[in-house]
């Protein structure tokens, strides 16, 4: 009788420590949270000539580890604060008109990721239009 009962704690207990087991592994995970971003320009040109594409965000600039901001896994080119102390990221614009995938003449989604000192994930998505205009006189 006594081992029957045991081997029903047993098997309860290796049941419940499978239920928990994707607590404990995802407890180490980093905490990823929204920011809100606005991409400039909000219609890109192939064609342009412009050098930097900016992202504004509403993340506190002394939060941010700004070596590790992405946008579609473009690497930051250089970064600094707004007037409000938020966040501001700046691309190489050449790098975001070589995205693969980029629709001509449709609307295109960015997407911003980054981490802050304390080790915490943000991301930040908003759709840009791309389009192919040659300047006149061309």
């Amino acid at each position: 009788m006594k081992s029957s009962y045991i081997v029903k704690v047993l098997s309860c207990a290796m049941l419940f420590s499978w239920l928990l087991l994707p607590v404990a592994v995802c407890a180490d995970d980093p905490v990823t949270f929204e920011i809100e971003i606005e991409v400039a320009p909000k219609v890109l040109n192939i064609e342009s000539q412009g050098e930097v594409v900016t992202d504004h965000t509403n993340i506190s600039y002394s939060l941010v580890d700004g070596a590790t901001v992405l946008l579609n896994s473009v690497p930051i080119d250089w970064w600094k604060a707004d007037a409000q102390g938020n966040f501001v990221a700046k691309f190489v614009m050449e790098e975001i008109k070589n995205l693969p995938g980029l629709v001509i003449g449709g609307d295109n989604l960015l997407t911003l990721i980054g981490t802050t000192f304390d080790k915490e994930q943000f991301i930040g998505t908003q759709y840009i239009k791309v389009v192919k205009i040659e300047p006149k006189g061309k």
